[in-house]
């Protein structure tokens, strides 16, 4: 009998997703960032769907501070929004915590929370709360709605062969506190969209080994990756920088004829943020393979 470890989490999600019934005709669904809801040709918005879990051992240790796990509950979220050229409206909160946990650290994480949905202008509409059996990891489960302007939403699927590969900030570090402490790149991909639209982006959560192959796969392409030009974070090692995951920075396909505008004009709109063309994607078939990067379910190649 197979075992989840045995086929992996994109398999296992592509396995799961046939057992039920689906959208005849959603813009994007299972396999994008967020899920996005055309609500009629009369609308300019379209709207996004996004679902996201913290799990306590996992995404976060039981004595990181919870103030700061909460940011990141939410941020995780507001970053999925963003790689779609989108912002967060409103939040649903469920919380599955041991009955003997501290009222304090409840109280602490939803601060945290709410720092997060006040510095992006979402709101709390609701959730659940539940216990766990004594000694079992608390979880924090979000569900969320966004929107995008219908002219300005980035898929993961629409880079073409030739299209230059960039990402914001660097990679690599997120266990030394980074991955607590990040902000979603909102306000770039609302630049970006509006003036250099991407062909095709994501953010960075499973580690770029994981993420870009995802990205060119979702596109029907391959890839070409320069590893001179990545952006390491400081401190860190190129192989860190592949598959640490939880960068969440932005990464993207833009056509070639606009990306030398796009990077003169980045410094002056983000001048402490680097910006850096890490490759390009090129014909299905062609290109090169990455291994590494954060399955929930595979083995961990480091």
């Amino acid at each position: 009998m197979n075992s989840l470890r045995d086929i992996g989490e994109d398999a296992l999600i592509q396995r799961l997703i046939r057992l039920v019934p689906r959208d005849p005709s959603p813009l994007a669904g299972p396999g994008d960032d967020c899920a996005v809801i055309d609500p009629g040709p009369g609308s300019a918005m379209l709207q996004l769907l996004k679902t996201d879990a913290m799990v306590a051992g996992i995404h976060f240790l039981p004595d990181s501070p919870a103030r700061a796990v909460g940011w990141k509950a939410a941020a995780r979220v507001v970053s999925d929004f963003a790689a779609m050229g989108g912002r967060p409206e409103r939040f649903l909160i469920t919380l599955a915590l041991d009955p003997q946990s501290p009222l304090c650290w409840a109280e602490e994480l939803y601060r945290g929370i709410g720092d997060c949905l006040s510095a992006f202008d979402a709101v709390l509409a609701g959730g659940e709360t539940s216990s766990v059996p004594a000694g079992s990891a608390a979880v924090i489960s979000i569900a969320a709605t966004g929107c995008v302007p219908r002219d300005q939403l980035v898929l993961r699927s629409t880079g073409k062969p030739g299209h230059a590969l960039f990402v914001t900030g660097t990679l690599g570090g997120s266990l030394r506190g980074k991955h607590l402490s990040f902000s979603p790149r909102s306000k770039e991909a609302n630049w970006l969209v509006s003036n250099y639209k991407p062909t095709a982006m994501m953010d960075v959560s499973d580690g770029l080994a994981k993420d870009l192959p995802r990205l060119a796969a979702a596109s029907g392409c391959g890839f070409e990756l320069d590893r001179e030009r990545l952006p390491v974070t400081p401190g860190c090692t190129l192989a860190q920088a592949l598959g640490d995951g939880e960068d969440f920075e932005l990464l993207f396909a833009c056509e070639e004829a606009r990306s030398a505008a796009m990077l003169a004009a980045w410094p002056a709109a983000f001048p402490d943020l680097p910006l850096s063309r890490i490759g390009q994607l090129v014909a299905s078939g062609s290109g090169e393979t990455l291994a590494g990067g954060w399955d929930h379910f595979g083995p961990q190649v480091s």
